[in-house]
């Protein structure tokens, strides 16, 4: 019976903030927090705080994965802060690939606009494997913390728009986070199964040490 009541007096405090405050439009000259970033004081360059204009262009995709990740997320958007939502330009030539990663702190819902996009996650659980090919106008929802991975399988380059979550999504690559560190060689390969040769090759290429 006490519990219910507890439970009410827990949240009320967090729901009267809510109500009490439209917006709060990052401060990005003190550190983010787990509550998000503290309110910047408004000035008349308000309107500026809601737009954002960086996914017009394509991302540059000369590079090793032939991809490239133009986000909107608290940092670059300071009115997505404490909202719940960002925002991502998802660009990936043709054989590239967004390798195994994980985003922490939010979901991520994918809207294929042009081109073709074979994506998948693996469910923590079972390591289960959910896999499609997406085509324009498809849109795909890849669960909070799970890994995933997307890579062009057409002939032509794909773009992607990507709503996530919450405002600062976070992102660890699986394979930059096991080869493009100081992680010595002989634990990668105590935990990846993988030889010597083969670590020393992968972090020759992602730029490791150790």
């Amino acid at each position: 019976m006490l519990l219910p009541v507890l439970i009410s007096f827990l949240i009320l405090p967090f729901s009267a903030l809510a109500l009490t405050q439209d917006f709060c439009v990052a401060d990005l000259s003190h550190g983010d927090t787990p509550a998000g970033y503290p309110c910047k004081a408004i000035a008349g360059y308000l309107k500026l705080c809601f737009y954002y204009h960086g996914l017009a262009a394509a991302g540059n995709t000369t590079n090793l994965i032939k991809a490239a990740v133009t986000p909107a997320f608290v940092g670059q958007f300071p009115g997505v802060n404490g909202l719940g939502i960002s925002a991502a330009r998802l660009d990936i030539a043709v054989g590239g690939v967004v390798p195994l990663h994980t985003h922490p702190a939010a979901s991520k819902l994918l809207f294929v606009t042009q081109g073709t996009i074979l994506a998948g996650f693996i469910s923590s659980s079972s390591n289960t494997v959910y896999t499609k090919t997406l085509y324009k106008g498809d849109v795909m929802v890849f669960p909070q913390g799970l890994l995933h991975y997307q890579y062009n399988g057409g002939c032509s380059p794909a773009v992607a728009l990507v709503a996530f979550g919450g405002p600062n999504p976070g992102l660890q690559i699986t394979d930059f986070a096991l080869f493009a560190n100081n992680l010595p060689s002989a634990v990668v390969e105590k935990v990846t199964f993988l030889d010597d040769a083969q670590v020393k090759k992968l972090k020759s290429v992602l730029g490791g040490t150790g």
